[in-house]
């Protein structure tokens, strides 16, 4: 059965990166792509090292091994500097509709990098099964025009693309080199190295910090990225992550759609189409799927039947009775 605390860091990890949409849409009005990215991991680094310098102790914060090191870098430039780097300038050249599916093709990359890199992760067939289902649910959930996806921009396809397949990437990496460092120490690392590098290719686009507007609405969108789906989306992330592996972990970017739709529709006034509707029973459906391998299904449903029933408690009956004459039998001996 599925721990609680594996469904509380799914669920928070799910719902503020479903609310990074929403305030990335509306950021994006205020600041260039990437130097939001930049800012947004300025303020969260501040944070999250604060943090760790208070709450752990210098033996827990130094990397020890080759594993620490790496699962830094691919912390910080994989899986949090380069993606969202790579997600917000693609959202320039592309619908967020197209995004939103191109970037959910995450989940469906990991395993493709687990067959290479871990030995201990496989995709069965009921698992893709679950997860062609939770794909075809995020489309119908953003229901994009299809000329979208095969005209259009594919500049902006591609950068979204290999944005999701860094993130990919990195979270496999994470679980092979198994590193000490809890995934708490990684962020307080991998933020600063995510807000360098964002502000390298921020320098390389040439943006200008005088292009920014400061209103009310631009600090709200920047504290949002930056607190929640900059420090506490990544704690439950990578959490989940250390706690569940990067196939199951990343089936959250499955249910950031639905979360993003839901905040839009909440928050800005959008309008939720009746076919998303679908989509959400269809990646529900793809969720059951998966859940129900790690569940006997057939022997809770014969459990229930009344034969069944009976006959389990003749056998629990017949265990009681040879229990005590065994050990009546050792105690003789």
């Amino acid at each position: 059965m599925i721990a609680k605390r594996t469904i509380v860091l799914f669920a928070l990890a799910s719902l503020f990166f479903g609310g990074t949409f929403v305030a990335a849409k509306a950021g994006l009005e205020y600041f260039p792509p990437l130097l939001f990215v930049a800012l947004r991991f300025d303020i969260a680094a501040l944070i999250m090292v604060a943090y760790a310098v208070v709450r752990f102790s210098r033996e827990d914060l130094t990397p020890t091994t080759a594993g620490d090191v790496i699962g830094i870098l691919a912390t910080g430039g994989l899986v949090i500097g380069l993606a969202n780097s790579l997600l917000f300038v693609g959202q320039q050249y592309a619908t967020s509709a197209v995004g939103a599916i191109v970037f959910s093709l995450n989940p469906i990359l990991t395993p493709v990098f687990a067959a290479v890199l871990l030995s201990s992760e496989r995709l069965s067939g009921r698992g893709a099964i679950g997860m062609g289902l939770g794909l075809v649910g995020v489309a119908l959930v953003v229901s994009p025009d299809p000329a979208m996806l095969v005209g259009g921009d594919a500049l902006g396809r591609a950068i979204l693309f290999a944005g999701a397949a860094s993130a990919a990437l990195g979270a496999v990496l994470i679980r092979r080199v198994d590193a000490t460092l809890s995934s708490s120490v990684r962020i307080a690392w991998g933020l600063p190295l995510a807000a360098a590098l964002s502000h390298a290719l921020s320098l390389a686009a040439g943006e200008s910090a005088a292009s920014i507007t400061w209103s009310t609405g631009a600090i709200a969108a920047l504290a949002y990225v930056s607190v929640f789906a900059g420090v506490l989306a990544y704690l439950a992330y990578f959490a989940l992550l250390d706690e569940t592996g990067a196939i199951e972990a990343n089936l959250v970017f499955y249910v950031v759609p639905v979360v993003s739709t839901l905040g839009g529709w909440a928050i800005l006034g959008e309008q939720i189409a009746p076919l998303a509707v679908v989509g959400f029973l269809t990646i529900f459906a793809g969720f059951a799927v998966l859940g129900s391998e790690s569940v006997d299904v057939r022997s809770r449903l014969f459990a229930r039947l009344p034969l069944e029933r009976s006959r389990s408690n003749a056998a629990d009956s017949s265990d009681r009775t040879s229990v005590p004459n065994d050990s009546w039998l050792s105690r003789s001996d």
